[in-house]
Protein backbone atom coordinates (compact mmCIF):
# COMPACT_ATOMS: atom_id res chain seq x y z
CA UNK A 1 0.00 0.00 0.00
CA UNK A 2 1.29 3.49 -0.68
CA UNK A 3 1.18 6.31 1.68
CA UNK A 4 2.53 9.91 1.96
CA UNK A 5 3.65 12.11 4.60
CA UNK A 6 2.40 15.28 5.35
CA UNK A 7 4.20 17.81 7.58
CA UNK A 8 2.60 20.83 8.99
CA UNK A 9 5.28 23.33 10.19
CA UNK A 10 4.04 25.80 12.99
CA UNK A 11 6.04 28.12 14.92
CA UNK A 12 5.45 26.11 18.01
CA UNK A 13 4.80 22.32 17.29
CA UNK A 14 5.68 20.56 14.05
CA UNK A 15 2.85 18.16 13.50
CA UNK A 16 3.44 15.17 10.94
CA UNK A 17 1.39 12.08 9.60
CA UNK A 18 1.17 8.94 7.48
CA UNK A 19 -1.40 9.71 5.29
CA UNK A 20 -3.19 6.88 3.08
CA UNK A 21 -4.35 7.62 -0.59
CA UNK A 22 -7.81 8.09 0.57
CA UNK A 23 -6.99 10.29 3.45
CA UNK A 24 -6.54 9.17 6.17
CA UNK A 25 -3.93 9.67 8.87
CA UNK A 26 -3.21 6.65 10.12
CA UNK A 27 0.31 7.89 12.40
CA UNK A 28 0.96 10.75 13.81
CA UNK A 29 4.27 12.36 15.27
CA UNK A 30 5.61 15.84 16.55
CA UNK A 31 8.63 17.77 17.30
CA UNK A 32 8.73 21.02 18.81
CA UNK A 33 9.51 23.83 16.12
CA UNK A 34 10.83 26.42 18.53
CA UNK A 35 13.64 24.22 20.03
CA UNK A 36 15.59 24.46 17.02
CA UNK A 37 17.78 27.50 15.43
CA UNK A 38 19.20 25.68 12.75
CA UNK A 39 17.54 23.91 9.70
CA UNK A 40 20.06 20.42 9.92
CA UNK A 41 19.46 19.26 13.39
CA UNK A 42 15.36 20.27 13.27
CA UNK A 43 15.20 18.15 9.76
CA UNK A 44 17.49 15.48 11.27
CA UNK A 45 15.05 14.92 14.08
CA UNK A 46 12.35 15.10 11.71
CA UNK A 47 13.50 12.92 9.93
CA UNK A 48 13.85 10.67 12.62
CA UNK A 49 9.98 10.44 13.56
CA UNK A 50 9.05 9.84 10.07
CA UNK A 51 11.45 6.90 9.59
CA UNK A 52 9.65 5.78 13.19
CA UNK A 53 6.20 5.96 11.62
CA UNK A 54 7.41 4.06 8.39
CA UNK A 55 8.77 1.18 10.64
CA UNK A 56 5.60 1.18 12.74
CA UNK A 57 3.27 0.90 9.62
CA UNK A 58 5.95 -1.71 8.09
CA UNK A 59 5.54 -3.96 11.48
CA UNK A 60 1.70 -3.87 10.59
CA UNK A 61 1.80 -4.33 6.68
CA UNK A 62 4.30 -6.59 7.08
CA UNK A 63 6.27 -5.50 3.64
CA UNK A 64 7.54 -2.15 3.29
CA UNK A 65 5.83 0.72 3.10
CA UNK A 66 5.83 2.75 -0.32
CA UNK A 67 6.15 6.47 0.31
CA UNK A 68 4.79 8.71 -2.54
CA UNK A 69 6.83 11.97 -0.79
CA UNK A 70 6.71 14.04 1.71
CA UNK A 71 4.04 17.45 1.63
CA UNK A 72 5.16 20.45 3.72
CA UNK A 73 2.82 23.20 4.57
CA UNK A 74 4.29 26.15 6.58
CA UNK A 75 4.46 30.06 6.64
CA UNK A 76 6.52 31.40 3.81
CA UNK A 77 6.96 28.63 2.39
CA UNK A 78 8.40 28.66 -2.00
CA UNK A 79 6.50 26.25 -4.02
CA UNK A 80 8.90 26.86 -6.83
CA UNK A 81 12.34 27.20 -4.48
CA UNK A 82 11.32 24.45 -1.91
CA UNK A 83 12.07 26.96 0.59
CA UNK A 84 11.60 28.66 3.83
CA UNK A 85 11.80 32.24 2.79
CA UNK A 86 12.83 33.88 6.37
CA UNK A 87 9.45 33.31 8.12
CA UNK A 88 9.11 35.65 11.06
CA UNK A 89 6.91 33.53 13.22
CA UNK A 90 10.35 30.64 13.18
CA UNK A 91 13.36 30.68 15.45
CA UNK A 92 15.12 28.81 12.74
CA UNK A 93 16.31 31.96 10.57
CA UNK A 94 17.15 32.53 6.76
CA UNK A 95 16.23 31.02 3.52
CA UNK A 96 15.74 27.33 4.67
CA UNK A 97 15.91 24.69 1.19
CA UNK A 98 13.95 22.00 2.70
CA UNK A 99 14.11 19.56 -0.34
CA UNK A 100 17.91 19.84 -0.27
CA UNK A 101 18.31 18.89 3.50
CA UNK A 102 16.04 15.86 3.67
CA UNK A 103 17.48 14.65 0.30
CA UNK A 104 20.69 13.95 2.79
CA UNK A 105 18.32 11.00 4.58
CA UNK A 106 15.52 10.29 2.09
CA UNK A 107 15.34 10.26 -1.54
CA UNK A 108 11.54 10.68 -1.75
CA UNK A 109 9.91 13.55 -3.75
CA UNK A 110 9.53 17.03 -1.46
CA UNK A 111 7.26 19.61 -2.11
CA UNK A 112 6.43 22.90 -0.17
CA UNK A 113 4.20 25.39 -0.08
CA UNK A 114 2.76 27.68 2.10
CA UNK A 115 0.43 26.74 5.12
CA UNK A 116 -2.96 28.42 3.44
CA UNK A 117 -2.34 26.74 -0.02
CA UNK A 118 -1.91 23.11 1.71
CA UNK A 119 -5.12 23.71 3.27
CA UNK A 120 -7.12 24.78 0.46
CA UNK A 121 -5.13 22.10 -1.61
CA UNK A 122 -6.19 19.14 0.63
CA UNK A 123 -9.67 20.70 0.74
CA UNK A 124 -9.96 20.24 -3.17
CA UNK A 125 -8.15 16.50 -2.67
CA UNK A 126 -9.83 15.25 0.05
CA UNK A 127 -12.48 18.01 1.01
CA UNK A 128 -15.93 19.71 0.14
CA UNK A 129 -14.18 20.97 -3.06
CA UNK A 130 -13.44 17.42 -4.66
CA UNK A 131 -14.46 17.76 -7.78
CA UNK A 132 -14.59 21.70 -8.41
CA UNK A 133 -12.06 23.19 -10.75
CA UNK A 134 -12.28 26.87 -9.32
CA UNK A 135 -12.29 28.23 -5.44
CA UNK A 136 -10.60 29.99 -2.79
CA UNK A 137 -10.09 28.99 0.83
CA UNK A 138 -9.63 31.83 3.85
CA UNK A 139 -7.68 30.54 6.84
CA UNK A 140 -8.26 32.81 9.60
CA UNK A 141 -6.18 32.19 13.08
CA UNK A 142 -3.51 34.38 14.30
CA UNK A 143 -3.16 35.77 10.59
CA UNK A 144 -5.49 35.28 7.34
CA UNK A 145 -4.10 32.88 4.63
CA UNK A 146 -5.82 32.72 1.44
CA UNK A 147 -5.73 29.96 -1.22
CA UNK A 148 -7.07 30.06 -4.38
CA UNK A 149 -7.75 27.52 -7.62
CA UNK A 150 -8.52 28.24 -10.81
CA UNK A 151 -8.59 25.30 -13.05
CA UNK A 152 -7.88 22.97 -10.75
CA UNK A 153 -4.25 24.44 -10.07
CA UNK A 154 -3.37 26.62 -6.98
CA UNK A 155 -2.32 29.91 -7.97
CA UNK A 156 1.73 30.33 -7.07
CA UNK A 157 1.84 34.05 -9.53
CA UNK A 158 5.52 34.63 -11.02
CA UNK A 159 7.04 34.31 -7.18
CA UNK A 160 5.51 31.96 -5.31
CA UNK A 161 4.01 34.16 -3.38
CA UNK A 162 0.50 34.57 -4.92
CA UNK A 163 -2.93 34.46 -3.19
CA UNK A 164 -2.19 36.49 0.19
CA UNK A 165 -5.34 38.19 0.45
CA UNK A 166 -5.08 38.18 3.92
CA UNK A 167 -2.47 41.47 3.24
CA UNK A 168 -4.93 42.94 0.69
CA UNK A 169 -5.87 46.55 2.33
CA UNK A 170 -9.12 46.28 3.15
CA UNK A 171 -9.30 50.23 5.15
CA UNK A 172 -6.42 52.46 4.17
CA UNK A 173 -4.62 54.42 6.78
CA UNK A 174 -5.94 51.63 8.83
CA UNK A 175 -4.64 49.49 11.62
CA UNK A 176 -0.98 48.72 11.46
CA UNK A 177 -0.01 44.75 10.37
CA UNK A 178 2.91 42.50 10.93
CA UNK A 179 3.62 43.07 7.41
CA UNK A 180 4.41 46.73 7.88
CA UNK A 181 1.40 48.52 5.91
CA UNK A 182 -1.89 49.66 7.50
CA UNK A 183 -5.67 48.67 7.29
CA UNK A 184 -4.52 44.70 5.64
CA UNK A 185 -7.77 42.61 6.15
CA UNK A 186 -5.44 40.44 8.66
CA UNK A 187 -5.37 43.32 10.86
CA UNK A 188 -9.17 42.87 11.28
CA UNK A 189 -10.55 39.21 10.64
CA UNK A 190 -7.89 37.74 12.37
CA UNK A 191 -8.31 36.49 15.94
CA UNK A 192 -6.35 39.23 17.19
CA UNK A 193 -7.94 41.87 14.75
CA UNK A 194 -10.96 40.28 16.14
CA UNK A 195 -10.25 40.88 19.78
CA UNK A 196 -9.58 44.37 19.13
CA UNK A 197 -12.47 45.00 18.00
CA UNK A 198 -14.72 43.23 20.76
CA UNK A 199 -12.06 46.00 23.27
CA UNK A 200 -12.68 49.19 21.13
CA UNK A 201 -16.57 48.72 21.34
CA UNK A 202 -16.65 47.61 24.77
CA UNK A 203 -14.48 50.88 25.47
CA UNK A 204 -17.15 52.97 23.69
CA UNK A 205 -19.55 52.06 26.68
CA UNK A 206 -17.55 51.70 29.21
CA UNK A 207 -20.78 51.17 31.52
CA UNK A 208 -22.86 49.45 29.23
CA UNK A 209 -24.35 45.23 29.86
CA UNK A 210 -22.15 42.46 28.64
CA UNK A 211 -20.58 39.15 29.65
CA UNK A 212 -17.24 39.91 29.46
CA UNK A 213 -17.45 42.95 31.72
CA UNK A 214 -14.61 41.27 34.53
CA UNK A 215 -12.64 39.77 31.74
CA UNK A 216 -9.24 42.24 31.36
CA UNK A 217 -8.38 42.68 27.95
CA UNK A 218 -5.39 40.63 28.01
CA UNK A 219 -7.28 38.04 28.92
CA UNK A 220 -10.20 38.48 25.66
CA UNK A 221 -10.18 35.84 22.83
CA UNK A 222 -12.33 35.34 20.22
CA UNK A 223 -12.89 32.11 21.55
CA UNK A 224 -14.50 34.11 24.74
CA UNK A 225 -16.27 36.43 22.16
CA UNK A 226 -17.68 33.54 20.58
CA UNK A 227 -19.33 31.99 23.46
CA UNK A 228 -20.82 35.50 24.91
CA UNK A 229 -22.02 35.82 21.41
CA UNK A 230 -23.89 32.21 21.76
CA UNK A 231 -25.51 33.96 24.98
CA UNK A 232 -26.63 37.32 23.23
CA UNK A 233 -24.26 39.36 24.75
CA UNK A 234 -24.51 42.37 22.55
CA UNK A 235 -21.35 43.52 22.29
CA UNK A 236 -20.34 40.09 21.40
CA UNK A 237 -22.51 40.11 18.45
CA UNK A 238 -21.71 43.41 17.09
CA UNK A 239 -18.28 42.35 16.86
CA UNK A 240 -19.00 39.24 14.93
CA UNK A 241 -21.08 41.35 12.55
CA UNK A 242 -18.36 44.33 12.00
CA UNK A 243 -16.38 41.23 11.24
CA UNK A 244 -18.61 39.62 9.14
CA UNK A 245 -18.96 42.62 7.21
CA UNK A 246 -15.53 43.43 6.51
CA UNK A 247 -14.84 39.59 5.92
CA UNK A 248 -17.88 39.38 3.32
CA UNK A 249 -16.75 42.29 1.30
CA UNK A 250 -13.33 40.78 1.07
CA UNK A 251 -14.70 37.77 -0.26
CA UNK A 252 -16.69 39.63 -2.59
CA UNK A 253 -13.72 41.64 -4.01
CA UNK A 254 -11.99 37.99 -4.53
CA UNK A 255 -14.61 36.85 -6.59
CA UNK A 256 -13.97 39.37 -9.49
CA UNK A 257 -10.63 37.71 -10.13
CA UNK A 258 -11.31 34.18 -10.20
CA UNK A 259 -15.06 33.93 -10.87
CA UNK A 260 -14.96 30.73 -8.16
CA UNK A 261 -17.79 27.82 -7.79
CA UNK A 262 -17.27 28.04 -3.61
CA UNK A 263 -15.36 29.96 -1.15
CA UNK A 264 -14.25 27.85 1.97
CA UNK A 265 -13.92 29.20 5.51
CA UNK A 266 -11.87 27.55 8.43
CA UNK A 267 -9.77 28.02 11.33
CA UNK A 268 -10.63 28.61 15.06
CA UNK A 269 -12.81 32.03 14.86
CA UNK A 270 -14.77 30.52 12.02
CA UNK A 271 -16.29 27.59 14.55
CA UNK A 272 -18.97 30.35 16.06
CA UNK A 273 -20.81 29.30 13.24
CA UNK A 274 -23.73 31.87 12.68
CA UNK A 275 -22.83 34.89 15.06
CA UNK A 276 -19.89 35.69 11.54
CA UNK A 277 -21.49 33.03 9.35
CA UNK A 278 -25.04 35.41 8.84
CA UNK A 279 -23.79 38.73 8.23
CA UNK A 280 -20.77 37.39 6.64
CA UNK A 281 -22.84 36.05 3.46
CA UNK A 282 -25.68 39.15 4.31
CA UNK A 283 -22.69 41.45 3.69
CA UNK A 284 -20.93 39.12 0.73
CA UNK A 285 -24.09 38.61 -1.14
CA UNK A 286 -24.42 42.56 -0.69
CA UNK A 287 -21.06 43.75 -2.22
CA UNK A 288 -20.80 41.05 -4.90
CA UNK A 289 -20.82 42.29 -8.49
CA UNK A 290 -24.33 41.06 -10.10
CA UNK A 291 -22.74 39.16 -12.38
CA UNK A 292 -21.68 37.00 -10.12
CA UNK A 293 -25.20 36.76 -8.61
CA UNK A 294 -25.99 33.08 -7.09
CA UNK A 295 -22.50 31.48 -8.64
CA UNK A 296 -20.45 30.75 -5.69
CA UNK A 297 -21.01 29.51 -2.09
CA UNK A 298 -19.45 30.26 0.96
CA UNK A 299 -19.06 26.88 2.91
CA UNK A 300 -17.28 25.51 5.70
CA UNK A 301 -14.59 23.36 5.19
CA UNK A 302 -15.92 19.76 5.30
CA UNK A 303 -12.54 18.72 7.07
CA UNK A 304 -11.28 18.50 10.44
CA UNK A 305 -9.58 21.08 12.37
CA UNK A 306 -7.10 18.43 13.60
CA UNK A 307 -6.29 17.33 10.59
CA UNK A 308 -6.59 19.50 7.59
CA UNK A 309 -3.32 21.24 7.87
CA UNK A 310 -1.28 17.35 7.80
CA UNK A 311 -4.08 16.12 4.93
CA UNK A 312 -3.56 19.20 3.21
CA UNK A 313 0.84 18.89 3.17
CA UNK A 314 0.16 15.29 2.06
CA UNK A 315 -2.20 16.58 -0.88
CA UNK A 316 0.79 18.79 -2.22
CA UNK A 317 2.19 15.93 -3.32
CA UNK A 318 -1.03 15.18 -5.81
CA UNK A 319 0.31 18.49 -7.71
CA UNK A 320 3.57 16.77 -9.13
CA UNK A 321 1.48 13.35 -9.68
Amino acid sequence: MRYSIGVDMGGTNTDMGLVTENGNIIKRRNIATNAYTQLEPYVRDMIREIRAMVEEQTAIDGEAVMLDGIGIGAPNGNYYTGCVDNAPNLTIKGNLDFGKEIHKYMSVPVVLSNDANAAAYGEYVYGGAKGMKHFIMFTLGTGVGSGIVVDGKLVHGSTGAAGELGHAILIPHGRKCSCGREGCLETYTSARGIVQTYIELRREDPDGERMLKEVPDGEISSKLIGEAAHQGDPVALKTWAIVGDQLGLAMANSVTFSAPEAIFLMGGPAQVGEPLLRPLREAFERYLLNIFAGTCQIRMSELKANEVAILGAAALLKMKS
